[in-house]
């Protein structure tokens, strides 16, 4: 079995039973994740894609929030995509989001979903999930049009909380594969100096969660 396939198989076990009350437990503790679908600002007649879209409670908000705008919606984990389709079936946006299985690493837009670019690409608490996160962050940057943004919400160092709470909670994330990303600062000056783009670094809740936005230039 690929590396890919092994982590697929992983998540489908994970979160086979998880999924159907995922959204009503990571309410309390995925937090940031509101501010940063409303910072998207996506472009009437745009296309945003989710890399990690879960159980697509994300991609219903921001179909919700961005009426004039395609949204495309990308995960490794079947058993997730099954909660997601039905979620945005139920909300009524099916019309204009589309959704595939694929690794967040290394996937093929123009293959998945018709689409060779999008004006915005989003990750929401997915980085910390995925081996290799590093290369989502490459994969992200590659498929963004010119002008396009990449915006990116997840688990901080916890720097400045105290350090019991940092070891309960990073003991507890471990128990569903999920590990905070220190070098995430780091990556994300790498791979925007690679692509030109800026990048909009902040952390969040003392350093609970980071929120970065990465601008390509137009």
């Amino acid at each position: 079995m690929t590396a890919a396939g092994s982590h697929a198989a992983l998540m489908d076990g994970v979160y086979r039973r998880q999924r159907h009350i995922y959204d009503a437990t990571r309410k309390y503790y995925l937090l940031g994740r509101d501010s940063m679908i409303a910072g998207l600002r996506a472009p009437d007649g745009g296309t945003v894609l989710e890399l990690g879209c879960g159980t697509g409670r994300n991609l219903v908000l921001a179909a919700r929030r961005y009426p004039k705008a395609r949204f495309f919606g990308l995960d490794i984990s079947t058993a997730m995509l099954e909660t997601a389709a039905r979620a945005v079936a139920q909300d009524g946006a099916g019309p204009r989001v589309k959704l595939a299985q694929g690794d967040a690493t290394a996937f093929n837009a123009q293959a998945l979903f018709g689409e060779a670019g999008f004006d915005r690409v989003f990750v929401s608490y997915s980085l910390s999930m995925i081996p290799g996160w590093e290369k989502t962050i490459a994969a992200a940057l590659a498929v963004l049009k010119p002008g396009g943004s990449l915006h990116i919400v997840d688990f901080g160092r916890q720097e400045r909380l105290p350090a019991w709470f940092k070891r309960l909670l990073r003991a507890w994330l471990a128990k569903f594969h999920v590990t905070p990303r220190d070098a995430m600062a780091e990556v994300l000056e790498s791979e925007s100096r690679k692509a030109h783009a800026s990048l909009s670094f902040r952390s969040l809740f003392r350093g609970y969660a980071v929120h970065a936005v990465v601008t390509r230039p137009a």
